[in-house]
């Protein structure tokens, strides 16, 4: 059955040190919700509790449909987990680590064959039934660890980081049977990633956590084009930040006078590459080539400004540049991140 969750006032201290403010949060039935930020802010403690591995300070709660867990224990809250290291039985086979939840429930044989066997085939894995954990590769044991969560037919799935150890190639390929694999089971699922690029892949909706708090909620689309505030503009795609000023629906920046629709006042844009565009106009501002970086489908150009403030531009795969070059730029305005607030 797919439940929803909800989370109200839960924070984590340790002794006296507290590592996760009061979290409030709805998860909704059937959804993949990623918990993404930077090693230490919070997200792996928030993961914990939701599991039973860790229980909220006095007056936290979490509810797993109608039923308050607050109290139980991980057995008995019906979650399947798969962690970083993938935590398989190294003295079992493939079928003994998919199995073992379900012998541990008391399935009957027949069943638990039967059950062990779906899975195996939903993870294209059925070869490596009688093969010990111990032969397999990265790829497969992540797939092993995968089968064993689900096949006790869990009510919520949690992942913590089920990436990280694998190579940049393969990680890309088994992101991609995630996703599909996740969207075709339909269980509510929190994955913790502190990359970017899958969490926008992964995620119906991300939080994105900084020291120990919330800092944002939404779709990868709301937060990639309307960030919260600075540090969610800077974690999510790389930024360059810039003083800026409004006034009457004009935006002065780096020596650039854009339209913008607006409040007047000071203001911070946050640039990302793509927001930056090489122009031979006359209106561009002058800037230096520090690096230039091919990367097959574009050109990654690192420029300095006068007052050698340095950003990065996408260029196309055809643009030569040399460092120590100069060059014409301008920005984009329906692709800048403007900010209230000056430095």
């Amino acid at each position: 059955m797919t439940v929803p969750i909800h989370l109200s006032g839960c924070a984590k201290s340790f002794a006296a040190h507290r590592v996760l403010d009061p979290v409030d949060l709805e998860i909704r039935a059937g959804e993949t919700l990623v918990l993404l930020g930077p090693s230490g802010c919070g997200k792996t403690t928030l993961l914990r509790l939701i599991a039973g591995l860790e229980h909220p300070d006095p007056g936290g709660r979490v509810v797993f449909g109608k039923r308050d867990v607050t109290a139980l224990p991980v057995e008995r809250r019906n979650v399947g987990m798969v962690f970083q290291s993938y935590a398989l039985f190294p003295n079992m086979t493939v079928a003994g680590n998919v199995g073992y939840g379900l012998k541990i429930r008391k399935l009957p044989a027949r069943e638990r064959e039967a059950r062990v066997w779906e899975m195996l085939t939903l993870m294209r894995i059925g070869e490596l039934a009688n093969r010990p954990v111990s032969a397999l590769s990265g790829g497969q044991r992540q797939r092993v660890a995968l089968a064993r969560a689900i096949a006790v037919a869990p009510d919520v799935l949690l992942l913590d980081e089920p990436l990280t150890a694998l190579d940049a190639k393969l990680r890309d390929a088994l992101r991609v049977e995630i996703d599909t694999l996740l969207r075709s089971l339909g269980i509510t699922t929190v994955y913790v990633t502190h990359d970017q690029a899958e969490a926008m892949a992964l995620a119906d909706r991300l939080v994105v956590m900084d020291r120990g708090r919330i800092a944002q909620v939404g779709t990868p689309r709301e937060i990639w084009f309307h960030p919260a505030d600075r540090f969610v503009a800077g974690f999510i795609g790389a930024t360059t930040a810039l003083a800026g000023q409004v006034a009457q629906g004009r935006l002065s920046v780096a020596g650039l006078d854009l339209p913008w629709e607006g409040p007047d006042g000071a203001v911070q844009v946050m640039l990302r590459p793509h927001a930056t565009r090489l122009t031979s106009g006359p209106d561009g501002v002058v800037a230096t080539v520090r690096a230039a970086q091919f990367l097959g489908d574009r050109t990654r150009l690192t420029l300095a400004l006068s007052d050698a403030t340095l950003l990065s531009v996408d260029a196309d795969a055809t643009q030569a540049a040399a460092p120590g070059g100069r060059v014409r730029l301008t920005f984009d305005p329906a692709a800048l991140i403007v900010l209230p607030g000056g430095e």
